[in-house]
């Protein structure tokens, strides 16, 4: 029998998770936004040596999204098989897992930021900034795996608004301390690049410090701390069936960007500032498909852990459907900022030129961006098929976008924009495969276990 969706019901339980998770995304993106358009009033020199420097933190990110992504994905079937036990102990799993990804992190930005930015530029102007920065936002990266695993959990078991604001007012804590630092407000000196590090770590640890206190109430889930080390191993499989695969395409994805990144940044100065500009628009227009497609994996998942696998099914049709118009209004609000875009920020001509062609080329990118964040990160990972977004990533990014990219910018020299084309065609050019992977319902399964 087919199961009919109440969608008075439907929508008003999607805004409630979407919205504050949405929030929670463009508070963070408005980060990387005060950055750039701060350091943009300073120097376009300081502004793209932090966007190339944060690059070693998004890949930390692609890590940790993927241990609490499959803390997510299991966490919303026990809650809505209603099992307090085993969310413990998977928030005892995600803690283990993203402290040792924060630790080997902070490491590396401590000890060797100089190589890590000859990843990203051959300028030696920006390697100098780039590792000043590092070697300050490296503290930051030892407190966020923790912090991620409090709001993961928070997000899984209705307590998505909490989790949100202690996000959001971490990020506002951030950017005002952004311009005290950057620019050497109320006294301070003018830090520059190192200040904006000095805010990011400075507002870690107030984000942490919040996950704790709000966290410690009876009603949300804590770590099992009296059995942290102990091993379940039945959910430990069922754990790494997940983590592993969305591990691989985290990395895929990440690696991926950063790529895009630094052939960029390898093509001159200019498209390196115009790609960085870009890609803090991009960040920010998606945080309302990112808050869908959260909220998706969660409704999804709830409905399959309770058992009602004909609800979700229902609910996974009409979240990818949903996904197209919200990619429609993406490109039409792409286009609608970019006049502002370019001139809000301090660039050359050249420059300019190349983020305006960005800024067109980005607009029909974010069709496929935001039906493949939700049918593949939301409806697919629900159910626990985390396998194709790898196969996908593998074969459209890696076998096509990556390649051709490369070829245009050192060996055919193509413009700088040609090559921005190639590194958009991932997205659109799998839309068919992701239609075909969910129309073959495999992701329609309940993952939990009884008695665990």
């Amino acid at each position: 029998m087919e199961f009919i969706i109440d969608k008075k019901a439907f929508y008003r339980n999607l805004l409630r998770l979407a919205l504050p998770i949405a929030l929670q995304s463009l508070m963070l993106a408005l980060v990387a936004a005060g950055d750039a358009l701060m350091l943009g009033r300073v120097a376009q020199d300081e502004m793209t040596a932090v966007s190339l420097a944060t690059q070693i933190q998004f890949v930390q990110n692609m890590f940790l999204a993927a241990a609490t992504g499959a803390g997510a994905i299991l966490g919303a079937q026990y809650w809505g098989r209603g099992d307090r036990r085993t969310l413990e102990t998977i928030f005892n799993i995600m803690l283990r897992l993203c402290g040792l990804i924060s630790v080997l992190f902070c490491g590396a930005c401590e000890i060797m930021p100089e190589l890590l930015m000859r990843i990203f530029t051959h300028d030696e102007a920006l390697i100098l900034i780039g590792a000043a920065y590092l070697r300050i936002a490296g503290w930051s990266y030892l407190l966020t795996g923790i912090s991620q695993c409090y709001l993961t959990m928070m997000k899984v078991t209705d307590h998505v608004k909490p989790g949100a604001f202690i996000s959001s007012g971490a990020v506002l804590i951030n950017v005002c301390l952004n311009a005290v630092f950057i620019f050497g407000l109320l006294g301070m000196p003018a830090l520059q690049a190192r200040g904006a590090a000095l805010a990011t770590t400075i507002s870690r640890i107030i984000e942490l410090a919040l996950c704790l206190f709000v966290s410690s109430r009876d009603t949300y889930i804590h770590p099992g701390l009296d059995r942290f080390f102990q091993k379940s191993r039945e959910l430990g499989r069922d754990f790494s069936r997940q983590c592993l695969p969305l591990m691989g395409g985290s990395l895929c994805w990440g690696i991926g960007f950063t790529s895009y990144t630094a052939i960029m940044g390898h093509m001159s100065a200019d498209a390196a500032a115009a790609n960085s500009v870009a890609a803090v628009v991009r960040d920010l227009i998606c945080c309302f498909c990112n808050g869908i497609g959260s909220a998706a994996g969660i409704i999804v998942g709830n409905a399959l852990g309770s058992g009602n696998l004909e609800a979700g099914k229902a609910y996974g049709i009409r979240l990818k459907n949903l996904s197209y118009g919200i990619g429609f209004l993406s490109t039409a609000l792409v286009l609608a900022v970019t006049p502002l875009v370019v001139r809000m920020v301090l660039l050359t001509d050249t420059a300019q030129e190349y983020l305006t062609g960005m800024m067109v080329i980005m607009a029909f990118y974010m069709i496929g961006r935001c039906v493949n964040t939700v049918t593949i990160n939301g409806v697919l990972n629900g159910g626990g098929d985390t396998i194709f977004d790898m196969y996908s990533l593998i074969v459209c990014m890696w076998m096509i976008a990556i390649p051709l990219a490369l070829a245009g910018a050192f060996v055919f020299h193509w413009s700088p924009l040609v090559v921005y084309s190639c590194t958009c065609l991932d997205e659109v050019g799998k839309i068919p495969w992701v239609m075909i992977r969910f129309r073959k319902y495999k992701w329609v399964r309940d993952l939990t276990r009884q008695g665990e």
